[in-house]
């Protein structure tokens, strides 16, 4: 995504500094002609790779929706309220943002079609959901929600990244011996063998590995480097993708507990948009498109089709075969009762808790694997130097 900074006037003559993002010129000159701005002039800046792009992360977005629902709610206007929260920005690249934001607000520009201008840093469902509070006039409640949806979200990140913490380590710990016994310890017990074709197979077999890791190191990083680039590379391929996400759905042990965390987030995301009074078709490509797998976007296709047509919710997911039945019956009986907002709420309080038991159960998964490898490699070492051993002890014993 690339980013352009432009100077226009809107449709009623005020004159627009401002910056947008776009993928291409295209799309950004679409933009302007959907937000009524003519451009006089424009640019892209220097750099344009998406990464340059600040990118609100989880816990920054729950502050700032907190901090706008706390000041809506006390009386506050919108632009005095985004004024205090620039100022309270810490972050430059930040600060900048809200700047724009509030220059924009305070020219009359609705509060979603600016955070719009900056969609690489703004997530499209914030966006989503702050024009729907705009548009029904409950933008405070709608923040109180983003700073809860938010701060849950965080809260299930900062879970996951705890969890692996110790996998983490222990892998790492796990490489540093392999590779300080190859390079270090076998070549002092297969100095002790004065004939190297008296070695036993399995000792041969320790020590081309030892030379290998000494001598021709380089080798093996190339060869990691270059499976880590086919990897990235394959992910980039539409089918290669669609197969990797749906083997995270569908594959042994870790399909069903990755399964929990998706349903965790999905309720929770369309239950925030559904209560907002946006239709259930834009709330099902939204709250899908967030879960950021390919498998169920396209899985979501059929869903949104079938339910165009007249079919119920519940069936047309139950068909996708991707949720739990519990989770496709709980949504039969909001939709029944006309209740699926708060039954969806109360469901993806239920999953997100499961989400942080799922964590911990696919964490000790990694676990035992790291512990068995580490073992054998430390096995066959010891099996591959105990001749040497033997031998050595023996002479000494003639001696």
């Amino acid at each position: 995504m690339k980013s352009y900074s432009f100077v226009g006037q809107d449709a009623k003559g005020n004159k627009i500094r401002s910056r947008a993002n776009a993928e291409n010129v295209q799309e950004f000159e679409q933009k302007m002609k959907e937000r009524g701005i003519y451009v006089a002039e424009y640019q892209e800046d220097d750099s344009d790779n998406s990464k340059s792009i600040y990118k609100f992360s989880t816990k920054e977005l729950s502050f700032c929706c907190r901090q706008l629902s706390a000041m809506l709610t006390s009386g506050l206007t919108l632009v005095k309220a985004i004024d205090i929260l620039t100022k309270e920005q810490e972050n430059e690249k930040a600060r900048a943002i809200w700047q724009d934001v509030y220059e924009n607000v305070q020219k009359g520009e609705s509060f979603s079609s600016t955070m719009e201008m900056h969609s690489g840093s703004f997530p499209e469902f914030l966006i989503s959901m702050v024009g729907a509070g705009e548009s029904s006039g409950s933008l405070d409640v709608i923040m109180t929600r983003m700073s809860d949806h938010y701060t849950k979200e965080n809260k299930l990140k900062n879970t996951i990244k705890g969890a692996m913490v110790y996998p983490i380590i222990l892998a790492v710990l796990c490489v540093v011996i392999v590779m300080f016994l190859f390079i270090f310890i076998m070549p002092a017990f297969l100095d002790m063998y004065e004939d190297p074709s008296t070695m036993p197979l399995l000792t041969k077999m320790m020590k081309a590995i030892s030379d290998f890791l000494r001598y021709r190191w380089y080798i093996l990083v190339v060869i990691v480097g270059a499976i880590i680039f086919g990897i990235n590379y394959a992910l980039k391929i539409p089918d290669m993708r669609l197969k990797f996400d749906r083997m995270l759905l569908k594959g042994p042990g870790f399909g069903p507990l990755i399964t929990k965390i998706y349903t965790g987030r999905f309720a929770r995301t369309l239950s925030s948009l559904y209560s907002s009074g946006i239709p259930m078709v834009e709330c099902l490509k939204r709250a899908s498109s967030v879960l950021g797998n390919r498998y169920i976007d396209q899985k979501f296709e059929e869903v949104i089709d079938e339910v165009k047509q007249g079919e119920s919710l519940s069936s047309a997911i139950t068909r996708t075969e991707i949720f739990e039945n519990m989770f496709c019956s709980v949504i039969y009986v909001g939709e029944e009762s006309g209740a699926l907002d708060s039954i969806l709420e109360k469901t993806s309080d239920y999953y997100e808790d499961e989400s942080e038991s799922a964590v911990q159960r696919l964490v000790s998964m990694v676990e035992p694997i790291l512990l068995i490898f580490m073992g054998v490699i430390i096995g066959l070492v010891v099996c591959g130097i105990y001749p040497a051993l033997y031998g050595a002890f023996e002479n000494v014993e003639n001696e």
